[in-house]
């Protein structure tokens, strides 16, 4: 299976330049363990730079997949001083509860039609799945000290690996406007 990988640019995400054409990535919905982590982050839309801006719950600086049906999906993203709060308390915690419920989207800039589009995403969706383990770590780290990369707003740096639930879900991807297709995550049990 071929991996995706995506680099996003921070600055980008947070101060939208018309004429840069890098990847930019965003976390519209997170939920952990059960703690819904608010979409306070106003940024532009990449699609639609004139309308109104959207709120997501993180600027992506990168997303990973492998491919699999049962890789996981690991992001970097950037998070609100709020929201950094929650997640150190649920970095902390012993959690019994390792659910995740998120939505993403990439945007990538197409030359040929000269706009951004979707590039991987999960289509407005949540996507359900599991806090990544390394053996009896979880992976789900919050910075403590504040992100250098945009000094305004404050944020700081969220690393989090998800695993799909046993059921299978869609994640769609594109290479172009035009060029879209679908793959799945999960595997359905039963």
């Amino acid at each position: 299976m071929p991996a995706t990988n995506y680099f996003c640019n921070v600055d980008q995400g947070f101060n939208f330049y018309p004429d840069a054409q890098d990847y930019i990535g965003h976390i519209a919905a997170l939920k952990v363990a059960g703690k819904e982590i608010k979409a306070d982050l106003e940024v532009t839309n990449p699609e639609d730079i004139t309308g109104d801006n959207v709120k997501v719950a993180g600027v992506m600086s990168g997303i990973n997949w492998e491919g699999g049906i049962a890789d996981p999906i690991d992001l970097t993203c950037q998070v609100s001083v709020t929201n950094k709060q929650e997640l150190m308390i649920l970095q902390h915690s012993d959690l019994s509860d390792t659910t995740v419920e998120f939505q993403f989207k990439v945007f990538e800039y197409d030359p040929i039609k000269k706009k951004y589009f979707p590039a991987f995403h999960t289509d407005d969706k949540d996507v359900k799945g599991l806090i990544a383990k390394s053996g009896s770590e979880l992976h789900l780290s919050i910075d403590q000290d504040q992100s250098t990369e945009v000094m305004n707003p404050l944020n700081f740096t969220l690393s989090l690996g998800v695993m799909p639930k046993e059921e299978k879900q869609d994640i769609h991807m594109a290479v172009s406007v035009d060029g879209k297709f679908v793959k799945s995550w999960g595997i359905t049990v039963g």
